[in-house]
């Protein structure tokens, strides 16, 4: 099991509170409890943005509910798929993602989309699209840029980008402005969970014809 100090690229304030608020969609949510669930220094500041919503709520003023108000809400938790921040699960797969594979990596049904490159698309409702990734030791996924926010969490393994280096916990967001091409190290295979919000822009023309088979 990874030590959790050695995570060098965290989440931005911004993300954080984004994510205690719940204003974040189904996909970034998971991406953001993943990487929590591994870093005790997010965890710790996404703790204080809590304490800081539960007293802004404490001294707001009490607001008039309708009567059906109840049951709705309970409709609305039942319905609900549970993100959380656990800690570490057993395993290569952090809790949260566990949750929505249904196991750890045994339970991961993978697809090949070439060069040795596997993926699982996760069930993940709204716009955002949540996938596994499986790069083997040394390869790469296409050279590319972002038409919204890319969002990565490393499980296992790690990747350079030409940018920096992420290993197990650290979490890279790549915007409209970021091009890159993940790389995984030589020695060990890269696991890792991606959320995008829009189709990735691909250099070249193969990946391109393959972009919208592979929902990338």
């Amino acid at each position: 099991m990874m030590k959790q100090d050695n995570i060098q690229h965290h989440l931005t304030d911004a993300l954080l509170m984004a994510y205690s608020a719940g204003s974040l969609p189904e996909a970034y949510s998971l991406a953001v409890a993943a990487h929590i669930s591994m870093s005790d220094e997010s965890r710790a500041r996404m703790h204080a943005y809590d304490a800081v919503g539960g007293t802004l709520v404490e001294g707001s003023d009490a607001a008039e509910m309708s009567s059906d108000s109840l049951d709705a809400t309970f409709a609305l938790i039942d319905g609900a798929k549970p993100v959380t921040e656990k800690k570490r699960a057993t395993g290569v797969l952090p809790a949260p993602v566990q949750g929505y594979v249904g196991g750890d990596l045994e339970a991961v049904k993978w697809r090949p989309v070439g060069m040795g490159v596997k993926q699982a698309i996760l069930p993940i409702e709204g716009n955002a699209n949540a996938r596994l990734l499986y790069i083997p030791a040394g390869g790469a996924m296409p050279d590319h840029g972002h038409r919204g926010m890319e969002m990565t969490v490393v499980f296992q393994g790690a990747y350079s980008d030409g940018h920096n280096r992420f290993g197990p916990g650290d979490i890279e967001v790549a915007d409209e402005d970021h091009h890159h091409t993940p790389v995984a190290d030589i020695g060990e295979d890269c696991i890792c969970l991606t959320v995008t919000d829009a189709p990735l822009k691909f250099d070249r023309w193969l990946p391109r014809v393959m972009q919208r088979f592979f929902r990338i």
